[in-house]
């Protein structure tokens, strides 16, 4: 199982201080920036994150936790493989649960605090996707912004037993709602328009429209990952 390689000239930039190091890490998995099956040392992630062992030693559990590592006893913590067709089943499972979700969110309507989320969410992301350019910072913080969207949908359709699926799907970290890191900008701009329109369907009450447009949404968004693990450019249409 090949070791992380932290040379000078070619390891993962080291993360500012505003990043916790569980977001970093995981940034930095999501980002290909350790590659599957790469052990990932203690020591070494210290040295790169400039932290202490604590944080770091928690940061692996959490990931692991999440799905995101594995743990073997006597190498430590590893990097998780998953097939292409695995992450494609998660998406096209989460497809199916989370436009179920925006369905129920339209029909049973949304809380005041609910509607303050989602509309906080929004308005962060606008302004988040409003630069030219993502820094490493800005994509974990829309990640975040991603989360609080679909999981207050979540918790509007009052069905915990659809939530507790989604989670289950998102044990794939690459089908988690913070998973933005590998998207072009385009891309996170358009999911992002998405949002939009999922929100507006939902508070019309319009519980057809809002299934559609989510459906469409997640598929959508499992095109551009399976584009990003590829290695294929995104489509020249969808470029500035």
């Amino acid at each position: 199982m090949p070791d992380i390689l932290l040379d000078p000239d070619e390891q993962p930039t080291a993360p500012t201080r505003s990043l916790s190091v569980t977001d970093r890490i995981r940034a930095a998995i999501l980002a290909g920036e350790f590659e599957p099956g790469a052990r990932l040392h203690e020591v070494r992630l210290t040295e790169w994150l400039g932290v202490s062992r604590t944080p770091v030693r928690s940061a692996l559990q959490a990931l692991a936790a999440e799905g995101l590592l594995e743990y073997t006893p006597n190498r430590g913590f590893s990097v998780r493989r998953f097939l292409t067709s695995e992450i494609v089943d998660a998406y096209e499972i989460r497809a199916m649960l989370e436009s179920l979700a925006a369905r129920l969110a339209a029909e049973r309507g949304l809380n005041a605090d609910e509607r303050a989320i989602i509309e906080q969410a929004l308005a962060d992301g606008d302004a988040l996707l409003a630069k030219d350019e993502l820094s490493e910072d800005d994509r974990i913080a829309y990640g975040a912004v991603n989360f609080a969207f679909h999981d207050t949908i979540h918790t509007a359709s009052r069905c915990r037993m659809l939530g507790e699926m989604v989670r289950l799907c998102q044990r794939v970290p690459q089908s988690s709602h913070r998973n933005v890191v590998s998207f072009e900008l385009m891309d996170v701009r358009r999911r992002h328009d998405d949002h939009h329109r999922i929100y507006d369907a939902i508070l019309m009450s319009e519980g057809h429209r809002a299934e559609m447009l989510m459906r469409e949404h997640v598929a959508s968004v499992k095109t551009s990952l399976v584009r990003a693990l590829s290695g294929r450019p995104t489509p020249t249409r969808y470029r500035r």
